[in-house]
């Protein structure tokens, strides 16, 4: 047990999908997963372990933002012992070529976040998904038939920001196609704990366009992305 976790040793199956919102965590687990059992609800941030197509794979929901993901990451490797961590969530497009609902693979991910930068001496970290759950999720998405894009991530410690559009400055002409809040810290960690990680997120809504889709739809329209991660991660 932690601070932030009240599950017992053995309650976390070996790979885990992260969704940020403890209702989408609740949502996967009661919608995907066979036997789901709650093992975690301390702040409400919610965690069932149960298995899907007849392996053991567990939800954690990880809060909002890079400091709150990287407490539930930690202690999920350090405590739990977690090997494989598939954050699974929803972005902002940043490239025209992305489509709402399109399924984008975070290949890398960009940041502007203190919890990176500034800890490695005198260079600057490049955060990197695991090569071969990337590789896992890109011919199962090519072979369901979905529309994905594999890139880098934007993970932005600020949704509002004062210039718009404008405070992603030349991001986008650098081939980033769509910003969230937490890949850049879950592939850190994985790095610095030697387990694989990978960010999977459905675009709900384009920063340049401003098409989007509304909330509800968020919640539960993402089963394409959902099986998607939970193929990956059981075959991880």
């Amino acid at each position: 047990m932690t601070p932030h976790n009240h599950a017992k040793p053995g309650d976390y199956a070996e790979a885990v999908l992260l969704p940020g919102d403890p209702l989408r965590a609740k949502w996967i687990a009661e919608t995907f997963l066979e036997a789901p059992r709650l093992v975690n609800s301390v702040r409400n941030c919610l965690g069932y372990t149960g298995a899907w197509k007849g392996k053991p794979v567990s939800v954690q929901a990880s809060g909002m933002g890079q400091p709150s993901l990287a407490i539930y990451v930690h202690e999920l490797i350090n405590t739990y012992g977690v090997k494989s961590l598939i954050r699974v969530g929803t972005c902002g497009g940043l490239n025209t070529k992305v489509k709402v609902r399109d399924v984008i693979l975070a290949q890398a991910a960009s940041t502007d976040s203190s919890i990176v930068k500034g800890r490695f001496g005198a260079f600057n970290f490049s955060p990197i998904a695991d090569f071969g759950l990337l590789r896992a999720a890109a011919d199962k998405a090519d072979s369901r038939g979905l529309r994905f894009h594999a890139g880098n991530m934007l993970s932005s410690d600020i949704f509002y920001h004062a210039d718009g559009f404008a405070g992603y400055d030349k991001l986008p002409d650098h081939g980033v196609i769509g910003v969230e809040m937490e890949a850049a810290v879950l592939y850190t960690l994985a790095a610095r704990f030697g387990v694989k990680a990978l960010t999977i997120c459905t675009m709900t809504d384009c920063l340049i366009t401003h098409e989007e889709i509304d909330a509800e739809a968020r919640q539960t329209s993402l089963t394409d992305m959902v099986e998607l991660a939970l193929d990956v991660a059981v075959d991880a």
